[in-house]
């Protein structure tokens, strides 16, 4: 895995789009992450224009939060204006997105790699100019359809879903102090990691016969009480 791990990132930005007709729906699991890490961190959002966004800036950590209010597909304009103001190098940057490719309630913590067709990300590359970035992938599942991925993504989880994307984010801030040091290869070894599957139910024992059991019963007879 990448050097890069050595390297806290100094930037943490969450995907989604704006607007409350979307603050439920799948997509905007990136932004569910930054707001519960910024009320850990005890840092407010607010509305920067000229970082298209709204920012946080957790001092105490040693960095900034941005949610991109330019819609998904434009991402990127947001993340490389924050970056290049500050100074902030592609390999400090950790963006956390929603995954169609990974069942609710699994993560997957990686550096570079390909952008698996998620519009973000790719506005996200084009600005940065490389793929050299962490990424946090909150799974969410796949309807099954390519055909219905955008009206998938774009309306809120079964509860059951929920529930276990919200147990998944918990997973991840749980292991936020290993991120904060940069030891982000530690912290993959723990999010990355798949649950093991569930053991059968052992079969439940076959009825003994009526007839056995009352044999059973006369051989083996109980004590009388004494008069």
């Amino acid at each position: 895995m990448s050097t890069a791990s050595a390297r806290p990132p100094r930037l943490i930005v969450g995907l989604g789009n704006p607007g409350g007709e979307y603050s439920e729906t799948r997509h905007n699991a990136g932004f569910w992450f930054c707001e519960r890490l910024a009320d850990r961190l005890g840092a407010r959002f607010s509305f920067e224009s000229r970082f298209h966004g709204t920012v946080a800036n957790a001092r105490d950590a040693g960095m900034w939060l941005l949610m991109p209010q330019t819609y998904m597909n434009r991402s990127g304009q947001a993340v490389g204006a924050l970056a290049r103001f500050y100074r902030i190098e592609p390999a400090e940057i950790l963006v956390v997105h929603d995954e169609l490719d990974i069942p609710p309630g699994q993560l997957r913590l990686k550096f570079g790699g390909s952008l698996g067709g998620h519009n973000g990300l790719k506005d996200t590359s084009a600005h940065l100019n490389t793929n050299d970035y962490w990424r946090l992938r909150i799974g969410i599942g796949h309807p099954g359809d390519r055909n219905e991925v955008v009206n998938f993504v774009l309306k809120p989880a079964r509860r059951e879903e929920q529930q276990l994307i919200d147990e998944a984010i918990d997973k991840a801030l749980a292991v936020w102090p290993q991120i904060v040091r940069g030891e982000l290869n530690a912290a993959a070894t723990r999010l990355n990691a798949r649950p093991a599957p569930p053991k059968p139910p052992k079969a439940p024992k076959a009825p003994r016969p009526a007839a056995e059991a009352n044999a059973a019963a006369s051989e083996n007879p109980k004590d009388e009480p004494t008069p």
